[in-house]
């Protein structure tokens, strides 16, 4: 238990680093923090390719391309809009948002599991009343805070930062439910080889999006003052930035979580991705150099208090002997 809680620990820690980053990069353009991340994750899985040469020699042409779209919707396109929704926003309504993730993934499963007719993952929903609830009064009440909106950011900034956090919350519902829909198709024994297929699949998606970024951003520039494409005005932090996120958080991060999955029941694993959400808050609090404001303080409790309500709700009773 103490090593499966520790794992969960060191996994939350990597992974808030992930909304660090665009405070300390803040003249970055979000699309190219997700870019240098995931070119350095793309890099690290061809050095883990080999390990997994066996497995990955089995995948066909269709799994290549499910690993294509994993890897443009729940690595590029998600960070590139949590990041965006970061520097837009300021970082604790962001990542209050991005922490309803296990709720929002359960309820959305579901959903498709009734509408499959199965109901073999499915709960009342009367019994999910409570942890909504309890989820969107702790969003409201960090939204009733003049004080989380970023110093420097208007209005208009406030709300279109809000519009790409959910857009990267859409983008990580439907991740891990469509890549539990493969694994469970394929069978055991496919987890590590599938990461590093999807790490794979991400480094000509990171390149081409790279490239393509460049050549928008000569275009409009227009001879005027455009990002300094590929490294930016910091190009040493940069790459030491992603280098940082695309072994730890993206490579590092995912390990540790997987042992914590080995060796914690899974209704307990659920409930500890809240550790991702308080590192970041962590982080931002300490880069803001600020304690949490009451409102803050109040959204977070009911936010943990929600998600750890609503993963408890899928937690199954064990089967008597008789059934």
């Amino acid at each position: 238990m103490l090593a499966g809680l520790s794992a969960a620990l060191g996994a939350g820690l990597l992974w808030g680093l992930v909304f660090l980053t665009p405070l300390v990069l803040h003249d970055y353009p979000g699309f190219m923090l997700a870019v240098g991340r995931y070119l350095a994750f793309g890099v690290l899985a061809v050095g883990l390719a080999w390990f997994d040469r066996s497995a990955l020699a089995q995948l066909d042409r269709a799994d290549w391309i499910e690993a294509a779209k994993l890897a443009l919707i729940g690595n590029l396109l998600y960070y590139a809009a949590l990041a965006s929704a970061i520097q837009l926003a300021g970082a604790p309504v962001p990542t209050l948002i991005i922490g309803t993730l296990p709720v929002v993934i359960a309820v959305s499963a579901n959903l498709l599991d009734r509408r499959r007719g199965s109901g073999e993952d499915s709960a009342p929903w009367i019994r999910l009343a409570l942890p909504l609830a309890l989820i969107l009064a702790g969003l409201l009440v960090v939204h009733a805070d003049a004080g989380t909106h970023a110093a420097t950011a208007t209005a208009g900034d406030y709300l279109l930062g809000l519009a790409f956090a959910l857009c990267a919350l859409a983008c990580w519902t439907w991740y891990p439910i469509r890549n539990s829909r493969w694994l469970r198709a394929r069978g055991p024994g496919l987890a590590r080889a599938w990461a590093t297929a999807q790490g794979l699949a991400t480094l000509p998606v990171a390149i081409i999006a790279g490239l393509g970024y460049g050549l928008w951003d000569d275009m409009a520039a227009s001879g005027g003052a455009g990002f300094e494409w590929p490294l930016g005005p910091r190009p040493l932090l940069f790459v030491l930035m992603c280098l940082l996120l695309g072994l730890a958080a993206s490579w590092l991060g995912t390990l540790l979580w997987n042992q914590a999955s080995h060796l914690l029941p899974a209704a307990l694993v659920g409930q500890l991705i809240v550790f991702e959400t308080l590192a970041a808050l962590l982080y931002a609090f300490i880069w803001y150099g600020r304690w949490p404001a009451l409102a803050e303080a109040a959204g977070i409790v009911l936010l943990i208090l929600g998600v750890i309500g609503g993963v408890s709700v899928f937690r199954r009773a064990p089967e008597s002997p008789g059934s």
